[in-house]
């Protein structure tokens, strides 16, 4: 079986949700995300063939926030190389800057999060998922 990331880079769409006050919703992985278990994180999904990128990622801020995507604007690209499980892993983020309705935003998969908060750029928890302090390092001064 072939494994995105694993056998060939997998594309993944990453978004930053912001309420437009300076506050960033983020998630805390629970015990049965694929990895990064406890770690704090924004939001990603991963890009399947025939998939329209902004279309997929209007589905995956609705899936797991349960919010829609009012606004919109593309940080970049991030080329994440780390190791899961004793494998090298790569993948492309295609990173995005999203505005949703806070009022709206709530867990959309409780089997993958245990909670989720908003929080000032300046005051994001710990632990970060790795890819996720790396792409914040990467984007710091056009997300805020």
């Amino acid at each position: 079986m072939i494994r995105k990331g694993i056998d060939y880079p997998g594309v993944s769409i990453v978004f930053w949700c912001h309420d437009g006050k300076g506050k960033y919703l983020l998630h805390k992985r629970s015990v049965n995300a694929r990895d990064e278990n406890g770690k704090w994180d924004c939001g990603d999904g991963g890009l399947e063939v025939h998939d329209q990128v902004l279309d997929r990622l209007k589905m995956e801020i609705m899936e797991e926030y349960c919010a829609e995507a009012k606004e919109i604007e593309f940080l970049g690209y991030f080329d994440s190389h780390r190791e899961h499980k004793d494998e090298k892993v790569h993948w492309i983020s295609l990173a995005f800057r999203v505005l949703v309705d806070p009022g709206t935003v709530r867990i959309g998969e409780p089997h993958k999060f245990d909670e989720i908060g908003w929080f000032a750029i300046d005051d994001l928890p710990s632990p970060l998922h790795p890819t996720a302090e790396a792409e914040f390092k990467l984007y710091s001064v056009r997300i805020l």
